[in-house]
């Protein structure tokens, strides 16, 4: 009885990762639905590319000047007193 026990729990068990694994290949975009996802994405255009670049420098310049001073600017204009 326990070898019929656990093979049908084995049984199930592949039966549960197949129908994941099936579902998953339904769901999942096909090659061209790829490609234009791929077309769409902002590293694909140079011209947003160059922006991204200029604001995440932006982003770090203000964040390095940040660090470099002591005013706590959460605390309101002035800084510390």
């Amino acid at each position: 009885m326990s070898a019929m026990r656990t093979m049908l729990a084995s049984i199930g068990l592949v039966g549960i990762v197949g129908l994941g694994y099936g579902m998953w290949a339904m769901i999942s975009p096909g090659e061209e639905r790829k490609r234009e996802m791929l077309k769409n994405l902002p590293e694909a255009n140079p011209i947003r590319m160059e922006e991204s670049r200029k604001r995440n420098a932006l982003m770090l310049q203000v964040l390095k000047e940040a660090a470099e001073t002591n005013e706590n600017i959460a605390r309101g204009i002035g800084g510390q007193k």
